[in-house]
């Protein structure tokens, strides 16, 4: 999703803003509908559809637009939406994982196979790209909700792996299986968080620079325009000239 994948803070600002915020809030709705599809529509009771309603308001999304999409969870029977996952190898031979929410995986797979190929790129089997990967829960909270003390202390309470603070957020690691568990223990003290996900954090880093790191930047940015398309994870780190 954008603005939440681990390339996001090197990505080129092109000013394209406003239709990036209008993606984001599309892929948001996405998400909220088809949470709220599969499980309760309380929010308390449906630990998924807490955390998309969360994702949409820390990303500013108006609270007409969340409640229209959770009303759409109950208008859209006969919408199934599918979730898969695509792996493959960008320029620079950057290992990439697209993850995608579709109601139709043939226009999906034939879109995300046509963005691979036009930017040199070549899209494998499950498990060709995700070896470099490792899955984990990721739960982000923005820095001004608790200090790093009192959130270090949390996060080692509830069962989390590993608390690191950031600039301007703390981001807790924990067994992707746990998430939601770590993630209630953590909503006793902690009311807003930026985002709980379950995501590939890359294990063997590809070291990208100058003209080469703007072209595997721009095919990032293109996967992730693509509608169906809801997060994109990669190995690409941005190299020193």
């Amino acid at each position: 999703m954008a603005g939440h994948s681990h390339w996001a803070g090197i990505k080129h600002k092109k000013g394209k803003a406003d239709k990036q915020r209008s993606n984001l809030f599309s892929k948001l709705s996405k998400e909220i509908t088809v949470a709220a599809k599969l499980g309760d529509k309380n929010p308390d009771m449906n630990a998924r559809l807490r955390s998309a309603m969360q994702a949409a308001r820390s990303a500013n999304m108006p609270k007409e637009n969340i409640e229209r999409a959770i009303d759409k969870s109950s208008n859209s029977v006969d919408e199934n939406f599918e979730s898969i996952r695509y792996e493959g190898f960008g320029p620079e031979k950057i290992a990439v994982i697209v993850e995608s929410l579709t109601d139709n995986k043939n226009r999906t797979a034939s879109n995300v196979r046509t963005i691979f190929q036009k930017n040199g790129g070549s899209l494998g089997t499950q498990g060709s790209a995700s070896h470099n990967f490792k899955q984990l829960g990721v739960i982000k909270i923005d820095k001004k909700e608790i200090s790093e003390e009192k959130i270090l202390e949390i996060a080692i309470d509830s069962g989390a792996d590993e608390c690191f603070s950031h600039k301007d957020f703390h981001e807790i690691h924990c067994d992707k299986n746990e998430i939601y568990n770590v993630k209630k223990d953590l909503e006793k003290t902690i009311k807003n968080f930026i985002s709980t996900d379950i995501c590939w954090l890359p294990i063997n880093n590809v070291e990208v620079k100058d003209e080469k790191l703007k072209m595997a930047l721009d095919f990032l940015e293109e996967l992730e325009e693509d509608d169906d398309v809801q997060k994109v994870y990669t190995n690409l780190i941005e190299g020193i000239s």
